[in-house]
C-alpha cells in the first residue's frame, strides 16, 4: 500500500473485492485504515470470467476514489469501470485470484525497483519494434505486427494519479495490430481460467483470431473464448520480468513469471487496441525464443533488454 501506491493519511480508497476474495479483501481495507485512509470496502458477487464489468455500483466507488485495490476472483483490469476510474485520476493495483499465499510469497515479495527497470527496458524494445516471430514447441512460430503500438510497462508501482496494473506485478506488453496475428502457437504454462496445463495446447492463429485448437484442454479454452463474438481474437502480447515470480497456476502471477511470453485472447482496447469482447484468457508459454524484428528479446529462459 506504501511501497507501490504510495497511500497517504486522509486518501480516499476502496477495496474492491468479491464474495471469493472477501477474507483478503478485508485485510487491505483494515491496512488502509491503519494508514488513516478514508477506507470503503466493497464487495461484489464472484463474476464469471475476467474482463467482465462489475455492477454499476461498484464502478461508480471506483470512479470516486484516489486509490483502487482490487482483489478479486476474476480480473477487472481490462474492463471500462478501471478506465473510467483511472481516466477520474485513481491509482489502482488489480489482484485477480490473489491468494494468501500470493501476499507473502513470490512475485509480491520481489525487488520492484529491479522489476521496473527491466519492464521499462522491454517496453522500449517493444515500442521500436514493427514485427515480433514467437517461437515455440518444436518450432513452430506466429508472427505478429506490432507498428505502431506502444508497449506498457507494469512495474508494480502506480504512484501517479491515473497509473494502474496488476499486482504482483512485472511485465511488459501491448496490444498486438488486430487481425495480423498468423501462424502456430504452443502453449505449454497455464492459461486464465484453466490453470497449469496437463498437456501443451496448440492454437491455429488466422487473422489474429483462432482457427483451431488441439490438445485435452482446448473445448475447454474454446468454451471459455466463445463466451464473446471476439473472444478468440489475438488482443495482448506480454514478456515477463519478475524473476522471484512462480507458475502456481495462478495468471495473475504465472504471467510475471521471468523469461516468459504470454499472449491474451479477447479484449484489449484498455490499453491501445480495439477489441471489447467483454472478457480476456491469457496463456502463458514457459521457455519460448521471441524475436523484435531481428533482436533476440527472450530466450533460454532468458529476457534480453
Amino acid at each position: 500500500m506504501t511501497t507501490c501506491l504510495g497511500l497517504q493519511r486522509g486518501e480516499r480508497l476502496v477495496v474492491v473485492t468479491d464474495t471469493g476474495r472477501e477474507a483478503i479483501g478485508h485485510r487491505f481495507f483494515q491496512a488502509g485504515r491503519d494508514l488513516g485512509a478514508e477506507a470503503v470496502l466493497v464487495t461484489m458477487p464472484e463474476l464469471e470470467a475476467d474482463g467482465q464489468e462489475p455492477p454499476a455500483a461498484v464502478a461508480a466507488a471506483m470512479a470516486a476514489a484516489q486509490v483502487v485495490v482490487a482483489p478479486t476472483t476474476w480480473s477487472l483490469t481490462h474492463t471500462a469501470a478501471r478506465r473510467r476510474a483511472c481516466e477520474a485520476g485513481a491509482r489502482m493495483a488489480t489482484m485477480p485470484g490473489i491468494t494468501e499465499d500470493m501476499l507473502e510469497e513470490g512475485a509480491i515479495a520481489a525487488d520492484y525497483e529491479a522489476v521496473r527497470r527491466l519492464s521499462e527496458a522491454v517496453a522500449r524494445v517493444l515500442d521500436g519494434g514493427r514485427s515480433v516471430r514467437l517461437i515455440t514447441g518444436d518450432g513452430r512460430q506466429l508472427v505478429l505486427d506490432i507498428s505502431g503500438r506502444r508497449a506498457i510497462a507494469s512495474t508494480g508501482v502506480y504512484r501517479d494519479p491515473g497509473r494502474w496494473g496488476n499486482l504482483p506485478s512485472g511485465e511488459a506488453y501491448l496490444a498486438p495490430v488486430e487481425g495480423s496475428a498468423r501462424g502456430e502457437l504452443v502453449v505449454n504454462g497455464s492459461v486464465s481460467g484453466l490453470g497449469v496445463l496437463r498437456e501443451p495446447l496448440l492454437l491455429r492463429i488466422e487473422d489474429g483470431r483462432i482457427a483451431a485448437a488441439e490438445g485435452p484442454d482446448a473445448d475447454r479454452l474454446l468454451a471459455l473464448l466463445d463466451q464473446s463474438p471476439q473472444g478468440r481474437m489475438v488482443a495482448e502480447l506480454g514478456i515477463g520480468t519478475n524473476e522471484a515470480a512462480r507458475l502456481t497456476g495462478n495468471v495473475l502471477e504465472d504471467e510475471k513469471v521471468y523469461g516468459t511470453v504470454h499472449i491474451a485472447f479477447g479484449s484489449n482496447v484498455g490499453f491501445g487496441g480495439t477489441i471489447e469482447a467483454g472478457i480476456h484468457i491469457d496463456a502463458v508459454i514457459l521457455r519460448p525464443r521471441l524475436y523484435v524484428d531481428d533482436m533476440l528479446v527472450v530466450g533460454d529462459g532468458r529476457v534480453y533488454a
